[in-house]
């Protein structure tokens, strides 16, 4: 309505021309002009007026919408399973979430704007045109049909160059991404040159998509306004010799060629509108591509939600197949542990250990019927609840660019954060806090990078214990610790196991020996089970392992 109302009060004006150039060539008094002068501002005023609101009104929705989409754009990433970020690059993900939805509100916003603007200046111009001389208005827009075949031609042209535009700076910014989070390995083969010499040629390739995208829309926009000119020259002789015959005022004359001027501007920022909806089209396009990935895990359609877990978990013959893997990583594998208890999974690298672990969270799914917890299956549990009755310490421990305080409290409420200090004493990392200059307000860096990997997976461990939950999976969280460390961490952790129900994944024997029951995996299958006495007694896998990290230790020692 903004629109509509700015534009038909400006297209009054040269209505107002038209009367105030005929009365000066019949003659006219101080008062008549002064009339005019009045009725101009007014006009000037009305449309000003409204041309800021469409433009606070439009603008500000495109804002609103822009930040809307963006939120459901981040909320659908959380709901994804692990598995879908496996084929996806993080660089190219960000790019949606920034330049795609930046197209997209430029379309929404100044797009919709200008496309109404240009229909009613359009319609509204070629009508009082018509009115004033049908004959001179044909000549004029002989011009707009090359128009119409310009914005064929190019349209198409500048969507498919903004599309791989899109797609080289998706690249780009993985990259970059990529190249950052792995900044250690880089230096420490030595390959500055090599990736400065990689992101040079893609940077090169950006440039040059850009170029392109930039020659065919400076093309594009110019011969749009040529045309605009062909018809002014044509009004000029064909509404000259009109007004020479007298078929026309001059008053109409000038009218007339002030509505052919404010046809121009809608002419030329067709080209710019088109331009804007080739490229927020294709963004959506991008943009509904991931909104409309279904989550493959996702909460029941009637879930299952208890008060607390009691924390008894059960393995029923799961056999599991990572998507895309030829093997299976799990084999027929069956085990129960009663809450409170512990149980340890030792084996080879790549046994399955960390599977079992994966598929208690759903991080990925396991088949029907197969996965328990409390004796219910777990794709029948609500989500959300699952996941808040487990504590999980990975293998490789994520640590975000916050305090050490805020990584250790990281998903408890703030009534619960006062206890960080307690889970880091048991977890031995408060020794190590106290000695950084701003203790638990200091900050870690990207991905933890000013800690060491041990304090890394201890900070991992805080985190965990104080979260609290009925079962802890801890997924060979000691690996990056000394011997000495480890066996003090495993002592303050004892009390806290003692309540909970408590896998865990390791390599070392001696972080295992206190297990209620040790399961040896070999190619994702259990091939041993029992204590720690017992399976040494037994002399088969496990005691191998056993005695060869003790002649390990032997030649450490030595």
């Amino acid at each position: 309505m903004c629109v509509a109302c700015a534009n038909l009060i400006a297209l009054a004006q040269p209505q107002v021309l038209r009367h105030a150039v005929d009365d000066l060539y019949r003659g006219v008094t101080a008062e008549k002009l002064g009339r005019y002068a009045l009725i101009l501002f007014g006009i000037a005023l009305g449309a000003g007026l409204f041309r800021f609101a469409m433009r606070k009104t439009l603008i500000a929705i495109s804002r609103r919408l822009e930040y809307d989409l963006r939120n459901e754009l981040f909320a659908h990433l959380q709901r994804l399973p692990v598995g879908w970020f496996q084929h996806r690059r993080t660089g190219e993900l960000m790019s949606v979430a920034t330049n795609d939805l930046a197209a997209v509100r430029m379309m929404l916003g100044p797009g919709v704007m200008y496309t109404v603007n240009t229909l009613t200046v359009g319609i509204v111009s070629i009508a009082f045109m018509l009115a004033i001389s049908p004959r001179l208005t044909f000549w004029s827009l002989l011009p707009l049909p090359l128009v119409s075949v310009s914005v064929w031609y190019f349209g198409d042209r500048i969507h498919r160059r903004f599309e791989q535009v899109q797609e080289q700076f998706a690249g780009l910014s993985a990259f970059v991404q990529e190249n950052l989070a792995g900044l250690r390995v880089v230096r420490a083969f030595a390959n500055e040159r090599h990736e400065i010499a990689r992101f040079g040629t893609l940077n090169e390739r950006y440039r040059d998509q850009n170029l392109d995208l930039i020659r065919t829309s400076g093309v594009f926009q110019p011969m749009l306004a040529l045309f605009s000119g062909l018809g002014a020259l044509i009004v000029i002789w064909v509404g000259g010799r009109e007004v020479m015959t007298e078929r026309i005022t001059l008053g109409q004359f000038v009218a007339f060629t002030v509505y052919l001027a404010m046809l121009n501007w809608p002419m030329v920022a067709l080209g710019w509108v088109i331009n804007l909806f080739q490229r927020g089209s294709a963004s959506f396009r991008r943009i509904a591509d991931l909104l409309d990935t279904e989550p493959s895990i996702d909460s029941p359609s009637r879930p299952v939600r208890p008060e607390r877990s009691a924390g008894e978990l059960e393995f029923r013959g799961v056999t599991f197949t990572y998507p895309g893997a030829d093997a299976p990583a799990l084999r027929d594998v069956s085990f129960r542990v009663a809450a409170g208890r512990t149980v340890a999974l030792v084996g080879r690298t790549g046994s399955g250990k960390s599977t079992v672990l994966a598929l208690l969270p759903r991080l990925f799914d396991p088949a029907p019927g197969t996965v328990f917890l409390d004796g219910r299956d777990v794709r029948e549990l609500d989500l959300g609840w699952l996941r808040g009755q487990l504590a999980i310490v990975p293998q490789d421990p994520f640590l975000f660019s916050a305090t050490i305080r805020e990584n250790i409290a990281y998903g408890v409420p703030e009534e619960a954060s006062h206890a960080v200090q307690r889970v880091a004493e048991v977890a031995r990392l408060d020794d190590d806090i106290r000695g950084f200059p701003d203790g638990y307000a200091t900050r870690v860096g990207e991905r933890g990078i000013t800690l060491s990997g041990g304090q890394r997976q201890r900070t991992a461990i805080a985190r965990a214990l104080l979260r609290d939950a009925p079962v802890l999976l801890l997924d060979d969280c000691l690996s990056s610790v000394d011997t000495a460390t480890e066996d003090a961490i495993l002592h303050g952790l004892r009390e806290e196991m003692r309540r909970r129900t408590t896998l865990i994944v390791a390599h070392r024997v001696s972080t295992v020996r206190e297990a209620d029951e040790i399961l040896v995996f070999d190619t994702g299958a259990i091939v041993e089970r029992g204590t720690h006495v017992d399976l040494l007694a037994r002399g088969g896998a496990y005691a191998a392992l056993h005695r060869a990290q003790q002649l390990e230790e032997e030649i450490a020692a030595s």
